[in-house]
């Protein structure tokens, strides 16, 4: 099983003009337990089932199985999620040290939410941020995806 180990920050400016991509994204948890979530996840025109473990102690790495499902098998997967699908916008914004910005506008229960995720191939790798990012919120679980379905950002912000 791969390690996950990324970033989170929220967005303080126009990164658009940078963006090179913008890909539709629904999700939803068939499992939000702390210890582990179990996502199925829409994108663009593929599909994926994806289990995480819980985070690390800084909230940066955690173990993460993916695997592509067919699309059909998503959207029945879809409609037996718990709590709010997660709908989003991600784009792609080239970092100037190789790495790729994801960057996620939020709608639905999660409206006016923009997060900005880079992942890292270790947690002690430098990181230059562009000036369109924000505070920090690595490790803060109220942005977690898995908790923004079953409280939506629109409920606490």
């Amino acid at each position: 099983m791969a390690q996950e180990t990324e970033r989170k920050f929220l967005v303080a400016g126009d990164f658009i003009p940078y963006a090179t991509a913008a890909i539709p994204i629904a999700q939803g948890y068939l499992c939000t337990d702390p210890e582990r979530t179990v996502r199925v996840r829409r994108a663009g025109d593929r599909a994926y089932l994806t289990i995480k473990s819980a985070p690390d102690e800084r909230g940066w790495s955690r173990y993460e199985f993916e695997q592509p499902i067919p699309v059909d098998d998503a959207q029945e997967l879809l409609s037996m999620c718990v709590g709010h699908r997660i709908e989003k916008v991600r784009h792609l914004v080239p970092g100037g040290d190789g790495h790729t910005w994801e960057v996620d506008v939020f709608s639905g229960a999660n409206a006016g939410l923009t997060v900005a995720e880079i992942e890292l191939q270790d947690a002690d790798e430098p990181l230059t941020l562009p000036p369109w990012v924000g505070r920090e919120v690595t490790g803060d679980a109220h942005y977690y995806n898995s908790a923004l379905s079953t409280r939506p950002y629109t409920e606490w912000a």
